[in-house]
């Protein structure tokens, strides 16, 4: 039997991320994150910058990894016949939809190549809409995510666990590449990508404790079968 997940290490994460919050909203950290911004976006030339734009797409989630597990997920479904290869899509997306999008909203900051007043303070009264949606950093988030729910989704369709170079290299690699690419674009200051970097390990945690093979549900003509799909363990999570 593997051994499985405590609850220590994501009451430990949450934490750090009231801690981060609340001392941003207290005005400290805001001159680290300004001294990093300024740094990054006057450290630009072409390559580098939009070889780091590029990139930068490892972590979108509406744009890149929704429709890969979209499109795995459909691939899972239909090679097991069973309407559980969806329910990962399903739990990272209602995950971060009531998560990192009301935290963006209610916390209001703008993000670093915002040229107003105050751009570094949270609840900015100079920017709004898409301007002020910088904390937490989304890319992180989603990156946790939907990288957790991919590793579970590929597990599955290779009908094996996934060997551990194979963990680091799907789900470490590319979060270690986005936190970079974004604190060095400018789309998020650095105590942005940490918060989504903590938020985000705290999801797919979550993510990886639901048992979907064994959840209850009706008959429904065979596709309520399993569909391969196993919580982690701890030997087999970076996270």
């Amino acid at each position: 039997m593997p051994e499985k997940k405590s609850w220590w290490l994501d009451a430990v994460l949450v934490a750090a991320f009231a801690a981060i919050t609340v001392a941003l909203l207290r005005g400290h950290l805001l001159g680290l994150d300004e001294r990093v911004a300024d740094w990054s976006l006057s450290h630009q030339p072409a390559v580098p910058y939009w070889t780091a734009r590029v990139l930068n797409y490892l972590g979108q989630g509406g744009q890149v990894l929704m429709p890969l597990s979209l499109l795995l997920s459909g691939l899972l479904a239909w090679r097991t016949r069973s309407v559980r290869a969806v329910f990962p899509f399903v739990a990272g997306f209602v995950l971060t939809y009531v998560t990192i999008g009301p935290l963006k909203i209610w916390a209001d900051r703008a993000a670093p190549r915002f040229d107003g007043p105050e751009r570094v303070v949270m609840h900015n009264p100079y920017a709004e809409g898409p301007y002020a949606m910088s904390y937490p950093s989304g890319h992180l988030g989603n990156s946790l995510v939907w990288y957790a729910v991919l590793a579970m989704l590929i597990a599955a369709l290779l009908r094996r666990p996934l060997h551990r170079w194979e963990i680091y290299a799907l789900r470490v690699a590319p979060v270690v590449i986005v936190f970079g690419t974004t604190v060095y674009t400018g789309f998020h200051w650095l105590t942005d990508s940490i918060a989504g970097l903590l938020l985000g390990v705290v999801l797919a945690r979550l993510i990886e404790r639901i048992p979907f093979d064994r959840l209850p549900l009706p008959a429904l003509g065979g596709w309520e079968r399993p569909a391969g799909l196993r919580p982690s363990d701890r030997s087999a999570s970076p996270v």
